[in-house]
């Protein structure tokens, strides 16, 4: 029978709670994403840029948490800015 360390499982468990809390931020932080690109696609301008702020938000959020990379919340960031600039400029 294999031996029973305590730190084994405490790491199951610590590793359990940010799991479930990781993929509740990176849901949320999908579901403002696309609420943004849906505001983008539908050529709502004002929608757009009431969602651009919620988005960043979140992505900054996620990031300083590690669920996402830094480098990958900026240039979403990034992304997502210069389509709703270009849209508010087409408009």
């Amino acid at each position: 029978m294999a031996k029973v360390h305590k730190s084994v499982i405490k790491r199951a468990r610590q590793n359990e709670v940010r799991r479930e809390r990781n993929n509740a931020v990176r849901s949320s932080l999908r579901t403002s994403i696309r609420k943004l690109i849906r505001a983008i696609d539908s050529g709502d301008a004002e929608a757009a840029k009431t969602e651009l702020p919620q988005a960043i938000r979140a992505l900054g959020k996620a990031s300083s948490k590690g669920v996402i990379h830094r480098n990958q919340a900026s240039r979403k960031i990034s992304r997502l800015t210069r389509r709703v600039n270009s849209l508010a400029a087409s408009a």
